[in-house]
């Protein structure tokens, strides 16, 4: 309908997957270098994750694509089986016949003679697993034990698996350690950044056949606030926006045209509305400086909201457009409890240049909480709509949160109700932290880790001669307290949870009265 009047010869912003508009952001390219990396190492599994639309079939794509002949691919779109079905799965996409009403067994059998035999002929197997977030426990550790079979060198069964970031907390499950042990590569795909927003629109307007700019600058940075950089939704916004265009004959889609498109398309509230004051004497925060400025509100007996009274409200996340509390923001309110600058993009690389650290994780409430530090949340609605806030402070069972530019007060209810489970913490790590600390570790590292878990798990600490019994259960007790792999080794992710429960610097979650 449009296409004439804008001069493109096809859809731009179409959500069919079409090649001809791949668009490879930095982002995108740094995933895909991370899987291609984990499939030459000839690891059991390589895997993907990302919200909904943020390109992991982009960027899944692209790496199919770069497969080399001498591979036989099995790509599996919908992994709602049982582990008897999924194995027939595999199967029909390696083309292997196998019998009527067939066994565990038996397809177990024919999938290990197809792989022996195909390493012999010098080819390698693939198997691409999209949605895995829905792949039961059970059918996982049955693909863990197809990729028991190896050589000296390699795994006869390569496993991407590629799906939502509840992915990762299935990963983190106690029967699924072996698992996740074996994961050589992964990567967890964020959204764009506006300059990527702009290169994105961009190329897809190239690509339509059109050569002039079309989105004012205005158009980008709206584009970038309502989608959160999410490109699936990038595509309706713009889609809906250029119709628009086109009905009232507008040359250029500016930032109201893109507004617009979100009341529509995202149930946005309409510009000029005062939605903003939803939340009862809430604290406004300015993006630059976020200099406090107290909202008025039509109710006079309203009070404002304070560390010593804090103003718990009814919050409906339905009020509010997705990308409001988008990701940015919320590290920005998160730097700024800090007393640090706030970042403009990529808030963990900043991070890394102030000399602090990104910790993300997933978890419950309680485990989040016991780490009694500021956080950046992942909230969701009943719709299931993704929004990101900054958990800044609590008092008894009242949390303080800022979302999108607003603070308030919410009940422990409310947030239990909303948290999806990940989150990004800041610390300030030690200068350096080794990779490793088990038997085998010198005398003084083990000392490190014995005073830092009694520290932790306010104890005395030991005086240690070697890595004994009541360290080994000591960290498994701390392991299993804190959400990590059981293991008796204080490996990275320990040591880096130790440090960080263990550091001085920085502010607390909890604040006192």
């Amino acid at each position: 309908m449009y296409k004439g009047f804008y001069g493109f010869t096809q859809s731009p912003f179409s959500i069919a997957p079409n090649p001809a508009f791949l668009f490879l952001s930095d982002r995108h390219r740094e995933a895909l270098a991370h899987l291609t990396y984990g499939l030459g190492e000839n690891g059991g599994f390589v895997l993907l994750t990302g919200e909904v639309g943020t390109g992991k079939t982009t960027v899944s794509r692209s790496l199919l694509a770069q497969l080399p002949e001498d591979t036989d691919l099995a790509f599996i779109l919908n992994p709602a089986l049982t582990e008897l079905e999924l194995l027939a799965t595999l199967c029909d996409e390696l083309k292997i016949p196998y019998p009527e009403s067939p066994t565990l067994k038996q397809l177990t059998d024919l999938i290990s003679a197809f792989l022996t035999n195909n390493h012999k002929n010098g080819r390698r197997t693939l198997m691409v697993i999209d949605e895995a977030q829905h792949l039961k426990p059970e059918v996982l550790e049955q693909l863990r034990l197809l990729t028991n079979l190896e050589t000296d060198t390699r795994k006869l069964l390569q496993v991407i698996l590629i799906g939502q970031p509840e992915l990762q907390a299935l990963l983190r499950r106690q029967e699924l350690r072996q698992l996740a042990q074996r994961i050589t590569a992964r990567y967890h795909l964020l959204p764009l950044v506006r300059d990527e927003v702009a290169a994105y629109v961009n190329h897809r307007l190239h690509v339509a056949g059109r050569s002039q700019p079309l989105f004012k600058s205005s158009a980008i940075k709206a584009l970038h606030q309502y989608s959160g950089g999410v490109p699936r939704v990038i595509n309706l916004l713009a889609e809906r926006a250029l119709m628009g265009g086109y009905g009232a004959q507008k040359p250029m889609i500016d930032g109201d045209d893109i507004a617009g498109a979100a009341v529509e398309v995202l149930d946005a509230k309409p510009k000029g509305r005062p939605w903003l004051s939803v939340v009862a004497a809430s604290v406004l925060t300015a993006v630059v400086g976020f200099a406090a400025v107290r909202a008025v509100v039509p109710q006079p007996e309203a009070t404002p909201v304070s560390a010593a009274q804090p103003q718990v409200p009814e919050v409906d996340l339905a009020d509010w457009v997705p990308t409001q509390g988008r990701e940015l923001i919320a590290f920005q309110a998160l730097f700024h409890h800090w007393g640090e600058p706030v970042p403009a993009e990529l808030p963990c690389r900043f991070a890394s240049e102030r000399g602090l650290a990104c910790e993300s994780a997933r978890g419950d409430l309680d485990q989040l909480l016991a780490l009694n530090r500021p956080a950046v949340v992942s909230l969701s609605d009943d719709s299931n709509r993704v929004f990101y806030a900054a958990l800044l402070a609590h008092q008894g069972d009242q949390y303080r949160l800022a979302l999108g530019e607003q603070q308030f007060w919410a009940p422990r209810d409310w947030l239990a109700a909303h948290f999806r489970g990940s989150y990004t913490l800041l610390w300030a790590p030690p200068s350096s932290l080794p990779g490793l600390i088990g038997p085998d570790s010198a005398t003084a590292q083990l000392q490190w880790l014995e005073n830092r878990l009694a520290l932790v798990q306010q104890r005395s600490a030991r005086l240690l001669n070697g890595f004994d019994r009541q360290l080994e259960a000591d960290l498994r007790a701390f392991q299993r307290q804190q959400g990590l792999d059981i293991d008796g080794l204080a490996g990275r992710q320990t040591l880096e949870r130790l440090s960080l429960l263990a550091a001085a610097d920085g502010p607390r979650l909890e604040e006192k009265l």
